[in-house]
């Protein structure tokens, strides 16, 4: 029965069509006539051939969970509508019919109703959705309404993309995505914040517009929150996960505040000043701020200076009261800075006739008695100061040698007048060269020592050169030190010593070679980074060959008949010094010894340093290694100290110790403009492909040892320098370094992608003292006819300076050119003992000491002697010396171990006599006769 039911419902369906065109052919029919022709009625109610139109189409449904759906249909004027579903009639008894009249124009309405299930939306399987249209017929014919989809609405659980949390800076551009579950209808999003809804439209800086995200054009602190995507349709609503957004605040610096007072009331401490992260405040997270909180700087605070009496006046002559006078002034020195004024009487008096007071003279007698007197002690004047002048004219060399040129007459620059045979040569500054006819020799003289076969005597040590042949010039320019080089042939005296050359590289061309220079396949390796030698009474001097390092024994540091072997070394492991802060290592760690070994004298370490100095910029310390393994400091270089003393040199550091053991030099930044020197470099080699050549950079420090460590790695790889290193000063400002390669040839070369430029991060760099610093490129040609390559290296640190090394080489082993850069000269004598390891000869050397270490009245001592010098810290130091001058000595010694310059010694010798000469002669003679006796005592 039931089958019947189906079959009679499908022939019903079928046969509808046809029920509507027979109502269509009865009405034409009766409106033609007997010819055929059309005849319209007069009471039809509408115009002639006026077709169904749709007052209410079928709309778009969705059907919920299993409730069924009700699509509507309405027109006018309409004899009969159907429904039409899946391109089938949908049966008659499925339809809801109901017929009205429209009043205003008089057409029949119809409106039709049926109802879909969700059983029958879900059995459909076709092409496109289910769908349902209305067919309306009138006496004209047929209108179809809109096609009407009926879908099963739903909304999936998961959303497509979840919201994710943030952190932004304040200010910044907040934007949560948010893609919300699949679902029929499109799910519709809504945000919340805490739990409440997110108006856009009230607050301009939000928008939740765009594809559901919502954006926060500037981030505000109230800001920061959950934040979660709602989505709903019909059906249901989801929620999406939350996401915690957290708007932060970097700290800002606030202003510095004023320099504080000097920390010392006298002589040379600190100011400093200091400002708080404060403005703002590091909130929620935000970055501390960077730099320095507190800036220091070097201050001196003028020491009060006591006033003291000069020397009395003479007596006045004898008044009528038989009184003479005598004053004094309170000038040497006058009171300064709130020191104290001179205590005591600034004028005295006294009777000038021993009691016997005579008001008047009587007698004529009298008269002659007095003038008889007078004339006595005239005579006796007159005799004195001839005896004095005689004996300075005769005098070939006193021990007051600044003034004269004994002093420095064997080494300083010569002008010497040939004289008649058998004549000594006098060398008075004071007479005039004769210009006509003049021998002249030009550049320091290294006289050998005597001192090993007897006292250098005063005559012996003008005596002419008789083995030197001279090159004639103007003696004016000789006497000021800027001629050219002089030409001289002679003897070669055991004693010199080679000196004069330069420190770090040479800057020879590379097509300007020269037999002083050496290349890489020359250089010790790592092992031999240790010095040893046997030093006795007489000193000597320990160079670490091309390193920057060395030591220096005195004469007189170990004890007469005894003799020690003393060794250095530098540490090319990892360094035993872990810095602590923003300190960091400027100098390699070098290690002297034996650590037992006492000495009398201090002597002088020679340590390399990469720092650029400035006291505004560095807080420098030297430290030590304890026999535990810790390092304690000894000093800061700008300290003042009496247990060992630091001069800071633009590439070097020269310490005088008591002590032996491992030192190294650190540095803590004061400012963003501390500036570490690092030196540049470019290797190049072939790779296993004969096709590829690789570039490898260096930037290592700015000391010889840390160069020294490059080459030796690069000569077991096979490296060949390209370009001579350069210099590049890296600030402390926290920016990194790029290295990047630039002009490559673009049809003989290529380099791989992404390589062509490399960035080092600043902490890498600036605390490069665990393994030597570089970055590798690699390069390919095109064909093996390829043999030159020409590139640019940049080398360059964000907002700080930068350098190009120009590469232009031949791949080929048989065409490349060596660049050399160590000198030979600095390896040629690594152990120097006795009187050849010094500049200053011995006996020359005793007679400065004995000049300035007793301070006189002229003011020619050896604080004048350590001003000329360039000594003007922590004199205090020197004070504590048995002698003071040979202490400066030793440092001067250290200092010029490259250079020897003995000119600039001897012209600021001569300038100390120039300045302290005008002084009453008995003033001279008794200061004359002094140190005439105590250079007799020390024979000298």
């Amino acid at each position: 029965m039931g089958t019947g039911a189906a079959d009679g419902s499908r022939g019903a369906r079928r046969w509808l069509p046809w029920l509507g065109l027979c109502f269509w052919a009865a009405g034409a029919a009766a409106a033609r006539g007997a010819d055929g022709s059309e005849i319209l009625p007069d009471s039809i109610p509408s115009a002639p051939g006026t077709l169904p139109h749709f007052i209410e189409e079928p709309e778009d449904a969705y059907i919920i969970k299993s409730n069924p759906i009700a699509l509507r249909c309405k027109a006018r004027p309409a004899m009969q509508i159907f429904f039409k579903c899946n391109g089938e009639w949908v049966h008659q008894n499925e339809h809801v019919s109901e017929e009205s009249l429209d009043e205003s124009s008089g057409l029949k309405v119809r409106e039709v109703f049926i109802n879909v299930t969700r059983q029958q939306v879900e059995d459909f399987h076709g092409p496109e959705d289910y769908w349902c249209q209305c067919v309306a017929w009138s006496h004209l014919g047929t209108s179809k309404s809109r096609k009407a989809s009926v879908r099963i609405a739903y909304l999936r659980k998961n959303f497509e993309q979840d919201p994710q949390g943030r952190e932004v800076p304040i200010e910044g551009m907040i934007v949560l995505h948010c893609r919300p579950p699949e679902g029929v209808p499109a799910a519709e999003v809504e945000w919340l914040k805490n739990e409440e809804p997110i108006d856009s439209e009230q607050d301009e800086n939000i928008d939740t517009r765009a594809d559901h995200n919502l954006i926060i054009r500037q981030a505000r602190l109230s800001d920061s929150g959950n934040y979660t995507c709602m989505a709903a349709n019909i059906v249901a609503k989801r929620r999406s996960l939350s996401a915690t957004v957290v708007v932060y605040v970097n700290g800002g610096w606030s202003s510095w505040t004023e320099w504080s007072a000097c920390n010392v009331r006298c002589g040379r401490g600190w100011q400093k000043r200091s400002r708080t992260c404060t403005n703002p405040a590091p909130l929620n997270g935000g970055a501390f701020c960077e730099g320095m909180s507190v800036q220091k700087i070097t201050c001196t605070a003028l020491c009060p200076v006591d006033g003291s009496w000069e020397v009395w006046s003479e007596w006045s002559v004898c008044s009528p009261e038989c009184e003479h006078l005598r004053i004094r002034e309170c000038t040497a020195p006058p009171p300064r800075n709130g020191g104290k004024f001179c205590e005591g009487l600034s004028q005295e008096s006294e009777n000038c006739t021993d009691g016997l007071c005579i008001l008047g003279i009587e007698n004529a007698s009298d008269i002659a008695l007095y003038s008889g007197l007078g004339a006595a002690v005239v005579a006796v004047a007159v005799l004195v100061i001839g005896v004095t002048l005689y004996r300075r004219s005769h005098s070939d060399y006193g021990v007051d040698v600044i003034d004269s040129s004994a002093l420095t007459g064997g080494f300083q620059t010569f002008n010497f007048k040939t004289v008649r045979q058998g004549n000594s040569l006098l060398l008075n500054p004071a007479m005039q060269p004769d210009l006509t006819v003049s021998r002249t020799y030009s550049g320091p003289i290294c006289l050998q020592d005597p001192l090993d076969k007897e006292l250098m005597t005063e005559s012996s040590l003008f005596n002419p050169l008789s083995d030197i042949k001279v090159k004639v010039q103007s003696s004016f320019m000789v006497s000021l030190g800027v001629s050219e080089r002089a030409e001289y042939h002679g003897k070669n005296h055991s004693g010199t010593f080679p000196h004069g050359n330069n420190r770090g590289f040479s800057t020879i061309h590379p097509r300007n070679k020269t037999p002083y220079v050496q290349n890489l396949s020359s250089l010790p390796t790592r092992t031999e980074l240790r010095t040893t030698g046997v030093f006795g009474h007489l000193g000597g001097r320990l160079v670490m060959p091309n390193t920057g390092v060395s030591l220096l024994i005195p004469h007189g540091a170990i004890p007469e008949e005894n003799s020690w072997e003393i060794y250095m070394s530098i540490n090319q492991g990892e360094p035993s010094l872990q810095s602590d802060g923003s300190e960091v290592l400027l100098s390699p760690e070098v290690t002297c010894g034996p650590p037992d070994m006492l000495v009398t004298t201090p002597f002088a370490l020679t340590i390399p340093h990469c720092a650029d100095v400035s006291s505004e910029h560095w807080n420098i310390h030297l430290k030590k290694r304890t026999q535990q393994g810790k390092w304690e400091e000894v000093m800061s270089v700008e300290d003042e100290s009496t247990s060992c003393y630091c001069l800071l040199d633009p590439f070097a550091c020269h310490v005088l110790l008591d002590s032996f053991g491992t030192y190294a030099l650190t540095g803590e930044p004061i400012t963003d403009c501390a500036v570490k020197q690092l030196k540049v470099a470019v290797f190049g080699c072939m790779s296993c492909n004969s096709l590829d050549y690789n570039l490898r950079v260096y930037c290592v420090d700015n000391t010889p040892c840390a160069f020294q460590e490059v080459v030796s790695d690069e000569r077991h790889q096979g490296g060949q320098l390209l370009e001579e290193p350069k210099l590049l000063h890296f600030k402390g400002n926290t920016f990194s370094l790029q290295i990047s390669v630039l002009d490559i040839p673009p049809f003989l070369w290529r380099i791989k992608p992404f390589t062509a430029c490399q960035e080092v991060p600043f902490s890498r760099v600036w605390s490069s003292n665990r393994q030597p610093l570089h970055c590798a490129f690699s390069l390919e040609r095109y064909t093996p006819t390829t043999t030159q390559l020409s590139c640019k290296i940049c080398i360059r640190q964000l907002k700080g300076h930068e350098q190009i090394l120009q590469v232009q080489t031949s791949i080929l082993e048989s065409e490349r050119e060596t660049i050399t850069f160590f000198a030979q000269e600095d390896s040629t004598f690594p152990a120097q003992t006795g009187p050849k390891a010094f500049k200053i000869p011995y006996s020359i050397r005793q007679r400065i000491c004995a000049t300035f270490d007793t301070p006189n009245a002229k003011g020619k001592d050896w604080q004048m002697l350590a001003q000329k010098n360039s000594i003007n810290r922590n004199l205090s130091y020197f004070a504590t010396q048995s002698s003071p001058s040979a202490v400066i000595l030793n440092l001067w010694e250290a200092r010029h171990q490259q250079d020897g310059d003995l000119d600039s010694l001897a012209c600021a010798l001569e300038e100390i006599g120039r300045t302290h000469t005008k002084l009453s002669n008995i003033t001279e003679a008794q200061i004359d006769d002094a140190d005439f006796n105590y250079s007799r005592q020390n024979g000298l």
